[in-house]
């Protein structure tokens, strides 16, 4: 791992270990600002950030029509989640783990490797206005399905590449969408994802979910320091989402 893998890798830990306060303009920052105030000092926005953040969408409590469930790894799921929330017809998204042996797992256990979790994104969706086939396309342009455990600056099993299947359909449907993928990618490196059925998916903290609404600085900072932009243009070019 290098220098700046590290070092990304730390201020994420260290960021989750330690919430963001909510509070007024001002109050002094914590977690990855704390944590890395001298790299951050350019970024003037970061004693403001402890803002309260933008309200969380109510899409699915006013929804009265079907919906539908997907489970999808990438990596950070602070990235994953932002990505998904994006795409017209997804109501909610769920920052969790999935994968594992261990029941009600924490943070801190999954990213030491001791449970055998993912950091994995749970999606209800309106299939009448999205469906299962345009989210795995998502998916495969928004993250490396040619990286084998890890995803860009994080590395481990939590952050293997992998589709966690709720049903037949879903599994069947994975697996025709990779070997699709396989014969028109427009890169060389070979596909690792893993498709599996879905197990118990646990969700992860209150203060992981929607991360990128309630601390935009601090996540645009890992984000960009983790290469996954600059990874994702690299990989898929003009198709990358």
């Amino acid at each position: 791992m290098s220098m700046n893998e590290r070092t990304v890798g730390e201020i994420r830990r260290t960021s989750a270990r330690v919430p963001a306060r909510r509070g007024a303009i001002g109050t002094v920052a914590t977690g990855l600002c704390a944590a890395a105030a001298a790299t951050l000092l350019a970024l003037s926005g970061c004693m403001a950030e402890a803002a309260t953040p933008a309200a969380a969408s109510d899409a699915l409590a006013r929804h009265t029509g079907p919906t539908a469930r997907a489970i999808f790894a990438g990596g950070c799921f602070w990235c994953v989640e932002a990505d998904f929330d994006k795409v017209e017809g997804v109501l909610a998204t769920t920052s969790g783990y999935i994968g594992g042996s261990v029941p009600n797992p924490t943070y801190e256990a999954v990213s030491s490797k001791q449970t055998g979790h993912a950091e994995a994104v749970e999606i209800v969706y309106d299939p009448r206005r999205v469906n299962y086939e345009q989210l795995l396309k998502h998916f495969w342009r928004t993250t490396d399905p040619t990286a084998l455990n890890r995803q860009f600056c994080d590395v481990g099993t939590p952050y293997r590449h992998a589709i966690f299947a709720v049903d037949d359909a879903q599994l069947a449907a994975a697996k025709a969408s990779r070997q699709a993928l396989e014969q028109t990618k427009p890169f060389r490196e070979p596909i690792v994802t893993e498709i599996v059925r879905a197990g118990a998916f646990y969700p992860a903290e209150g203060y992981h979910q929607d991360y990128y609404l309630k601390n935009p600085v601090r996540y645009g900072y890992y984000r960009e320091r983790c290469g996954r932009d600059e990874r994702l243009k690299a990989l898929w070019g003009k198709a990358a989402g």
